[in-house]
């Protein structure tokens, strides 16, 4: 069994915990999601890509990342240099996230950009507990959703709902199957081959043009330089999802300004009743 199945059969223990109809119901009760997609299309007037910066503690292929980081104070050291939106890692068991960590930054912390739940979702109930705990987008992987019917109606009910869903492909198979649902606005293309955990931005370079130019595309992994994201500028994809070459950085404020394309007088004024807290990290 590989690190996927292992992922996948814990997955459906957890799923089976869930009480689908109390999660709709918070899930319809719960505030209108922003529009993650909008915001990551902002940038493409700048011809860099947007940087969608991730809260990650650990990788079952990295391991334990960066444990004792304060991952509000960073979500604030992420929105203050150049994100344009956050990506939230809720799965405890193989990444040490947690949903209540999605919950406070909408809910406690008023975080001012959009937030991606990014999780092994298989089932609507895991769609509807990201939007009651404040996710305006979701992480639908097709390596781990075979069924193209089960795939699409996830899909569909991540519409429903009023969140984007970054629909994950790493080969050309998985590329033509994510085509193929409909009303598809956003690809996220995975550089890490999900099999031997190799990671290489040529991935990117090989996928991006079979994808229409109406579709926005995210390249995610692998990417720890401005050189990188010059690289897959180049390969014109519209956003960046960035998690390991942050949380390990020793200057977080800069490597964030450095992904985004941001200078630090830009990043001073993009919310200045807060910048002089933010900054001081």
């Amino acid at each position: 069994m590989n690190i996927l199945e292992k992922i996948l059969a814990q997955k459906k223990l957890e799923v089976a915990a869930l009480d689908a109809q109390a999660l709709r119901h918070a899930a319809e009760q719960s505030p209108t999601p922003r529009d993650f997609l909008a915001a990551i299309q902002r940038r493409r007037i700048r011809l860099r890509p947007s940087l969608i910066a991730e809260l990650k503690r650990a990788s079952p292929s990295k391991g334990i990342l960066a444990p004792h980081l304060d991952l509000f104070q960073v979500a604030d050291i992420y929105t203050q240099n150049g994100a344009t939106a956050i990506s939230v890692l809720t799965d405890e068991k193989f990444f040490m996230g947690k949903l209540d960590t999605l919950h406070a930054l909408r809910n406690t912390y008023h975080c001012l950009v959009p937030l991606l739940r990014k999780d092994f979702i298989i089932s609507e109930s895991q769609i509807y507990e990201a939007r009651a705990n404040g996710a305006d987008a979701i992480l639908l992987i097709a390596a781990a959703l075979p069924d193209d019917s089960h795939f699409a109606d996830l899909h569909a009910c991540a519409l429903s709902l009023g969140l984007t869903a970054l629909v994950e492909v790493h080969d050309e198979a998985e590329t033509e199957r994510a085509l193929k649902i409909p009303n598809i606005q956003l690809i996220g293309i995975n550089n890490r081959n999900l099999a031997t955990f190799e990671v290489t931005l040529a991935t990117t370079e090989r996928l991006r043009p079979m994808i229409p130019s109406e579709i926005t595309v995210v390249t995610e992994s692998g990417i720890f330089t401005a050189q990188d994201v010059e690289r897959l500028a180049n390969a014109n994809v519209d956003a960046i999802l960035v998690g390991e070459a942050l949380v390990t950085s020793e200057d977080i404020p800069a490597k964030v300004r450095e992904l985004s394309g941001v200078t630090l007088s830009e990043a001073k004024g993009l919310y200045p009743d807060e910048r002089d807290a933010s900054l001081r990290y």
